[in-house]
């Protein structure tokens, strides 16, 4: 018993081993819950199951950030809503793209969720790597924060510039990649990854990559750019790696639902990545402000009111400035 509880309250990478183990039990839970109970028939899900998913999976996620806030104090409180409304805000930014790569494979309504449930688990695993050795790196050489600034603001101004410039799938060299290094199939098998066909240059029987998985890999490519942006920007908020990987992952969770809530009517959305643009400017600004003002860190509580209302506003002037526009029908 001793050396359980010894183990629990070990220290490992800044908080105790209970609250890690505490809060991957919950993302196990959920997505248990998610494909196993809610999602284990193969089904078309409507825009109302999903904004009532999407609601619970954003309760979920601030319920646990006043947690944090209440556990560890309103300074990490706020952190980590902070960090969740801008993973938040760049979930929606990916959502698009998810919604071309679908439509560019034709994949059929009711094998979404699939692709996007396993998308999830490669999400969780690879922000956790990416998450690490950037909580590595900050500690050893606390400099990098400032590349991460400047890495941020060069990101925001980018996306302003370019804010009109579509997603190509078609271009994407990992496409064309794997279509000329590997058996490929361009007809659909219902739930399949991959499918054993006959092989018309060899007259033999092989494995082939089906349209489903083709989506699956991009879509994982897709989040590992926008881990990009979103990591340094949780970095140059706060560099508590709890916070920062918990807000990431409580954020992405819920992609699933926000992406059948919101795929058909996306580019009603379309000044929300502008806001997210000054968003980035904003947070990459403020590791440079704060010494200037004399202050060891910007303080918390204006960080998570500017980023709250920047991105409010942009929703805001979204939905104002495209009403009346008709939804988009879903693949």
């Amino acid at each position: 018993m001793d050396l359980l509880t010894s183990f629990l309250f070990a220290d490992w990478l800044t908080k105790p081993v209970w609250m890690w183990l505490m809060f991957l039990g919950i993302v196990l839970a959920l997505l248990v819950i998610d494909l196993g109970v809610l999602h284990k028939e193969h089904k078309e899900i409507s825009a109302r199951e999903s904004l009532v998913l999407s609601a619970v999976y954003i309760g979920l996620g601030l319920s646990f950030g006043g947690w944090v806030w209440w556990s560890l104090g309103p300074n990490s409180g706020m952190e980590y809503l902070t960090g969740f409304a801008v993973e938040k805000a760049l979930a929606m930014d990916n959502v698009f793209v998810i919604a071309m790569i679908f439509a560019f494979f034709a994949v059929p309504l009711k094998y979404q969720h699939r692709v996007l449930f396993w998308g999830i688990l490669g999400v969780i695993v690879l922000r956790a790597i990416m998450i690490g050795f950037g909580a590595a790196i900050v500690s050893e050489f606390s400099w990098v924060l400032y590349i991460f600034a400047v890495f941020l603001i060069a990101t925001g101004i980018k996306m302003i510039v370019f804010a009109d410039r579509e997603y190509d799938v078609a271009k994407n060299p990992l496409l064309a990649f794997m279509r000329r290094r590997f058996n490929v199939t361009d007809e659909h098998h219902g739930e399949k990854f991959f499918v054993k066909k006959l092989d018309p240059e060899t007259g033999r029987l092989a494995w082939f990559m089906t349209p489903l998985f083709l989506a699956l890999m991009l879509i994982e490519v897709a989040d590992v750019i926008f881990a990009v942006d979103s990591v340094p920007a949780i970095f140059a908020i706060t560099t508590d790696p709890f916070i920062v990987y918990t807000s990431n992952i409580f954020a992405i969770l819920g992609l699933r639902a926000l992406y059948f809530a919101l795929a058909a009517m996306v580019k009603r959305f379309h000044y929300l990545k502008l806001a997210l643009a000054v968003v980035l400017i904003f947070i990459g600004s403020k590791i440079f402000v704060a010494p200037l003002l004399g202050l060891e860190k910007f303080p918390p509580a204006i960080s998570l009111g500017v980023t709250f209302g920047i991105l409010a506003l942009g929703v805001a002037y979204s939905l104002w400035k495209t009403r009346g526009a008709p939804r988009e029908k879903l693949t």
